[in-house]
């Protein structure tokens, strides 16, 4: 098993619902270890490209379904990652609900860290994973999270973003995003303010990487 497992990357899920913060988790994780030691990668670059469909219609798409997610191209990527192979990861455009067509390079490192909402819902991914968390913010301050990200950063209005929000993000979250806690090794209370956590969290990381050559 040793040998299995020798100089295989330590490859880290980070799950939760929205605006849980688990990119600040998985930024703080990745400090902790050593950036230039970690490949970072969002679930949300891997949305389904809906460029064939008009814009009206991509518009009342659900997002938050793990129908939505591209998983056969994301599993290929970290399977890719995990083997020592670099990948091209689309470029997706928030206002557009599509993909631009270009792509950008990642290369592989000792540490491959995804985060995303539906990523320990995901069975094949669960597999690949050396080390499972899940993120826990209370509602209302995940709500606020993602009502100023999609205003600020992704064009939305106010009204639009709180009608996702009824009708797709929260019931998805309670259909798919909560029960996933189930799967996870860490549960995070609090996000990327705890500090502790993310300590342990990394120790565990730095701990998998001596036991597979990374480190002296």
């Amino acid at each position: 098993m040793a040998e299995d497992l020798a100089q295989k990357p330590v490859f880290v899920g980070i799950a939760g619902g929205t605006g849980s913060g688990k990119t600040l988790v998985a930024q703080r994780l990745a400090a902790r270890v050593g950036t230039e030691q970690v490949v970072l990668l969002q679930q949300d670059w891997y949305y389904r490209d809906l460029s064939h469909l008009p814009f009206a219609e991509r518009e009342k798409r659900n997002f938050d379904h793990p129908d939505a997610i591209d998983f056969p191209l994301l599993r290929e990527h970290v399977r890719r990652l995990l083997a020592g192979l670099p990948v091209q990861v689309p470029r997706y455009d928030f206002v557009a609900h599509c993909r631009t067509g270009e792509s950008y390079p990642l290369e592989p490192r000792p540490v491959v860290i995804l985060e995303g909402i539906l990523i320990l819902h995901d069975q094949e991914l669960r597999k690949l994973m050396d080390l499972k968390i899940y993120v826990e913010s209370e509602p209302d301050v995940r709500f606020i999270r993602r009502l100023m990200r999609d205003m600020n950063e992704r064009g939305r209005s106010l009204t639009s973003v709180v009608k996702q929000y009824l009708e797709t993000v929260r019931p998805m979250h309670l259909q798919f995003v909560e029960p996933s806690k189930g799967h996870a090794d860490v549960i995070v209370p609090q996000g990327g303010e705890n500090e502790v956590a993310i300590q342990l969290v990394a120790a565990r990381v730095r701990e998998l990487l001596r036991d597979r050559g990374y480190l002296g």
